[in-house]
């Protein structure tokens, strides 16, 4: 079972979101906060797998709450009720896994609470043009050198950014995972980063995705 823990400052949204989780076999919504200050509280006295954290709200956000070096969170996501690309990109910074439009069907929230919990990351479809300009206009304006990626490596570099697994991945390309688990160790080495969240950062940063 997948323990879920949902933070989000209407009732009627909490409501909304563990109804549906309900419907599954294997997910659970097992704690609940109304704001950022009762997710610390909530999150030292329950065993989450995967945090769903809505990205706005009163006196202290989602975003805030990624940010607060004294909070070890468990693989969260981000809620947000439009397609906001400040939020996104912030929540990509502050290193969440994922990020997902309130109202979305339980069939794409299911997925990517599984997709979170198994590893992955959850940024597409919400990978903007907007998104890859607030993440263009964050950084220094100084010369990079672009990295190289093969097409397999960027079909699955990709693939890493829609929220799929290794697993996935190699079921979706008719492989075998130790393969993709090669792929993914190259093209984390060539982009120069030390996780699959950061390669999907880079890869907008290089507009390779």
């Amino acid at each position: 079972m997948i323990r879920v823990a949902l933070v989000d400052d209407q009732t009627l949204v909490r409501s909304g979101i563990r109804g549906l989780l309900d419907l599954t076999d294997d997910i659970r919504v097992v704690a609940e906060a109304a704001d950022g200050h009762e997710a610390a509280r909530m999150l030292a006295a329950h065993a989450i797998d995967v945090l769903l954290l809505d990205a706005r709200m009163p006196g202290r956000g989602g975003i805030d709450v990624l940010r607060d070096p004294s909070l070890t969170l468990p693989p969260t996501i981000i809620l947000t009720t439009f397609d906001d690309a400040a939020a996104l990109f912030d929540a990509m910074q502050a290193g969440a896994r994922g990020f997902l439009l309130k109202d979305i069907s339980l069939e794409r929230l299911a997925d990517g609470v599984r997709a979170v919990a198994a590893g992955g990351t959850l940024f597409r479809p919400a990978l903007t043009e907007r998104t890859r300009a607030s993440f263009r206009r964050s950084q220094p304006e100084v010369e990079t050198p672009p990295a190289t990626l093969t097409p397999r490596e960027t079909e699955i570099l990709a693939l890493m950014a829609g929220g799929l697994s290794n697993g996935e991945i190699a079921a979706h390309l008719g492989s075998s995972e130790g393969t993709v688990k090669n792929h993914v160790s190259s093209i984390l080495a060539k982009l120069g980063v030390r996780d699959r969240v950061r390669a999907v950062l880079r890869g907008i940063e290089l507009e390779l995705i």
